[in-house]
């Protein structure tokens, strides 16, 4: 791993995370600026952080994805979420010392190290950074249940379109999705891993809703073809994402649509 210089736009990352989520006032932007931070450069298929550790520092993503995952017995691996620039995964080691889990870098990555001892001050500096960082952790965790819903009870085509619509949107919040384009820059090996499937059941999936005119791909880029049959394939309704209304605007949950959208048939247009 090599160590980079910091520049404004890791800073930058974490409170557009922040603001997607909760309000913050200008002296509170400033604190968050004026965070201490280690850059890092994490390979893929590297680890940020290992299972048993007692890490002193969390971990701010600034580039690449990351999956939060445990090894099973036999070697199987679960990913239990995925990470985005902006997010903290680790920011629960405040509070709980040793990592459960691991977290790994699925591409990739610019990883800013912040020691626990900053985090502290800050929190007790700053009660409304307190609550949007507590917050961000609920939100977390709401995206945790809604992966357990996915796996438990919806089946392999809803379980990717929701995660299509997931993924999305969460870029979108943060300034890093426009158009219903995306990189989403994970294999089919670790969407499997993600989503509790074989390799062979997931390409045929990703045929079978691309050959739906749902996504597309140009090579480096994921597209969502029609936002509104995509999100009634995967049964996606947003609201566990807890984003502020400013981050979510143009995004209609299927609820708020007179007519329900049936995948294979004409869909509204968004205005």
């Amino acid at each position: 791993m090599n160590s980079l210089p910091a520049t404004a736009t890791e800073h930058e990352r974490l409170i557009r995370k922040l603001a997607s989520i909760a309000v913050l006032t200008a002296a509170e932007r400033d604190a968050l600026a004026g965070l201490p931070l280690r850059l890092r450069s994490i390979p893929e298929n590297t680890d940020l952080v290992h299972e048993g550790e007692t890490p002193s520092e969390c971990c701010l993503i600034v580039e690449g994805f990351v999956g939060r995952y445990k090894l099973l017995g036999q070697g199987q691996r679960q990913i239990m979420s995925f990470h985005i620039p902006g997010d903290i995964p680790d920011l629960h080691t405040l509070q709980i010392r040793v990592m459960d889990h691991s977290l790994g870098a699925l591409a990739p990555c610019r990883v800013a190290y912040i020691p626990h001892a900053a985090l502290t001050d800050l929190v007790r500096t700053h009660p409304g950074l307190c609550t949007a960082l507590w917050r961000d952790t609920l939100v977390d965790a709401a995206i945790l249940r809604e992966w357990l819903a996915n796996i438990g009870r919806r089946n392999a085509h809803q379980r990717l379109a929701h995660l299509y619509c997931e993924i999305y949107m969460r870029l979108h919040a943060v300034g890093l999705a426009e158009g219903r384009r995306f990189v989403f820059p994970v294999t089919q090996a670790e969407l499997g891993d993600a989503q509790g499937l074989s390799t062979v059941h997931i390409n045929r999936v990703l045929q079978d809703i691309r050959r739906d005119g749902l996504i597309a791909s140009d090579g480096t880029e994921t597209v969502i073809s029609d936002w509104l049959r995509l999100q009634a394939a995967g049964d996606f309704e947003p609201e566990y994402l807890h984003l502020r209304p400013d981050a979510g605007a143009e995004f209609h949950t299927r609820s708020a649509i007179s007519a329900r959208v049936v995948v294979g048939r004409a869909s509204p247009t968004l205005t």
